[in-house]
């Protein structure tokens, strides 16, 4: 799942049509998803518009936008292939969107944001190997989970971080997560609303739901609606956080009846339960979707592409991507 790239057409690749150019570097995009890139300009062959039968030449580049298969011969980004790889390079692969304020990445499941206890690499580390001229380092305006894939904005410079920080705390900025969760919600969509304390355990810091006028206890707000589900066994999640609280979404949905699969913390089963044969262990939750006013004009309007984990999981329940995509 690479980001943008600029890639040079090779000596022995004189005449190849784009079509079977992309079939032979991306084999998992299909000819429909490439030809609605050709239309819309987002491929392009020396900053200019092509056509699927363009024939490319020896020197020339071809623009790739993020695309939702992999690379042929390039393991999948994860917080494992990415061990030993240059900083730049990995943020690069990662990168979804950028523009002279502003980065937008997809973060792999397992890589921290930032630095802490036992963390040896993180997002914000790696950023100062994008330092500009200046000396200035990007700067993080919002965190996800260690194991939460998916969009991440970076602010690249002072003022941009002050304004892309105040939408998130003034809450002009909508997200969009998609979860696997046990079970099935009892409603198809809803609005959950709890307060929430911070406490330690052995095991680090967990949320609970406690009670209103508790000490430490902030409101938190969230939504939810049903997408597809396997049976009364699994269902997909579209959620969205109106609050920005510690682990808000796998609180939540705990709270609800349908803890997100894979999750250390809050996934709790009765004996009776057994883990879907074939799904990894790992938390099912990605940020797909961020849309947020950009710090000069307009709106920044991203998605992510889901991690390999989470894509064999949906391949094995034959959830269809666009189904979350369609509202």
């Amino acid at each position: 799942m690479a980001g943008v790239e600029q890639i040079k057409v090779e000596d022995g690749e004189s005449g190849m049509r784009l079509d079977r150019w992309f079939k032979v570097h991306y084999p998992g995009l299909g000819f429909g998803h490439l030809q609605k890139l050709l239309r819309s300009g987002q491929i392009r062959v020396d900053g200019g518009r092509v056509k699927a039968d363009s024939r490319v030449e020896p020197g020339q580049t071809v623009r790739v936008p993020p695309l939702p298969v992999d690379k042929a011969g390039s393991a999948p980004l994860t917080a494992k292939t990415i061990r030993g790889q240059d900083d730049g390079d990995v943020l690069q692969r990662m990168l979804l969107h950028e523009d002279p304020k502003v980065f937008v990445f997809n973060k792999p499941a397992g890589l921290a944001v930032q630095g802490g206890s036992g963390v040896t690499r993180s997002v914000d580390s790696m950023l100062e190997a994008w330092r500009n001229k200046k000396g200035e380092k990007p700067r993080l305006v919002h965190r996800l989970d260690r194991d939460t894939s998916g969009v991440l904005v970076v602010a690249r410079t002072r003022l941009a971080a002050m304004k892309l920080a105040e939408a998130f705390r003034e809450r002009e900025t909508g997200k969009t997560y998609w979860a696997l969760v046990k079970g099935v919600p009892k409603k198809r969509e809803d609005k959950i609303s709890t307060w929430l304390v911070k406490e330690q355990t052995p095991d680090g810091d967990r949320m609970r739901v406690a009670r209103h006028g508790e000490e430490g206890a902030d409101h938190a707000i969230s939504y939810y609606r049903v997408v597809e589900q396997a049976g009364q066994s699994l269902t997909w999640l579209e959620m969205e956080p109106y609050t920005g609280r510690t682990h808000q979404l796998r609180v939540h949905a705990a709270h609800i009846g349908c803890p997100i699969i894979g999750d250390p913390k809050y996934f709790e089963a009765d004996t009776n339960w057994e883990f879907p044969g074939g799904l990894q262990n790992r938390l099912h939750l990605h940020a797909r979707r961020i849309v947020i006013p950009h710090p000069d004009k307009g709106v920044i309007d991203v998605t992510a592409p889901m991690p390999p984990h989470m894509r064999q999981s949906w391949n094995l329940l034959g959830f269809d991507e666009a189904s979350g995509d369609a509202e």
